[in-house]
């Protein structure tokens, strides 16, 4: 892997040392503020103080378990040109499955705007073509480097997603912060979001963007996670956008297991 060794030559306690080490000197994670507030009367004096002394009375195991923080972008699914970064805050609860609650940046201002569950490509098995038609493929995501955990070191990202090679989401945007007529409120029904699955999808100025703001240099990701491509199989819903990307290009690597024949890589 390119910027350190390979996870695979690493035992769980070199791992382990590897993120403690992180941790003491700081994760190095750059601020992603939100692009807007709520609407609202600013907080009064005596909301602050029920606030603190709620933070020290009761319970937020819900919430204080969430342990994992990737950051990516979506596509509506109705409406590809629609895009949204997403900052998933997730917890595992098993090998298999993982929640998310997604915001639009990760500071403490952050607007909730969605949520995603991720599961393993053996539970995608298990669903029903009409369910299948609601869970997008993180194979592409993965490999191109646009998916990407800030703050971990290298090898503790590249061993955290060899792990979703393969795995699907089903997500909903709930509040696109970014859109005038919603900048304030979450108006509107919940949309559907999909991932993109192809080069010359998603804005590369986007990918940019993102990457000056955090400090991320997601072309070096996608070379260092090459060694990960023998693990990718094909997926359903790879050419979901298709219709609405026509100079997309399809990574060899890049199968969909429901339309075969779509498939045309370099």
């Amino acid at each position: 892997m390119h910027g350190g060794p390979s996870f695979k030559a690493l035992s769980a306690s070199t791992l382990g040392l590897t993120l403690s080490l992180s941790l003491s000197v700081g994760c190095g994670r750059q601020d992603s503020p939100p692009a807007a507030g709520p609407q609202g009367k600013p907080k009064q004096e005596d909301t602050r103080i029920l606030e603190t002394g709620a933070e020290a009375l009761q319970s937020f195991e819900p919430v204080s378990a969430l342990d994992v923080y990737i950051d990516g972008f979506h596509a509506m699914k109705d409406h590809p040109s629609h895009t949204m970064e997403a900052h998933h805050f997730c917890r595992a609860g098993n090998e298999e499955f993982m929640q998310c609650v997604i915001f639009d940046a990760n500071t403490t201002n952050a607007n909730m705007v969605g949520i995603e569950y991720i599961i393993s490509e053996r539970l995608y098995e298990t669903l029903s073509p009409e369910e299948r038609l609601l869970w997008h493929p993180h194979n592409f995501e993965i490999l191109s480097g646009q998916l990407v955990a800030p703050g971990l070191p290298d090898v503790a990202e590249h061993a955290f997603l060899e792990k979703k090679i393969n795995s699907y989401g089903k997500t909903w945007h709930t509040w696109d912060t970014e859109a005038p007529e919603q900048k304030t409120l979450p108006l509107g029904p919940p949309m559907l979001a999909w991932s993109f699955n192809a080069d010359k999808e998603l804005d590369p100025l986007v990918v940019q963007e993102r990457d000056k703001r955090m400090n991320l240099d997601s072309a070096r990701k996608r070379e260092g996670r090459q060694d990960m491509i023998p693990k990718a199989h094909p997926q359903g819903g790879v050419h979901a956008l298709a219709p609405a990307f026509p100079g997309r290009v399809v990574p060899s690597y890049v199968k969909d297991r429901d339309a075969p024949d779509a498939d045309a890589g370099p």
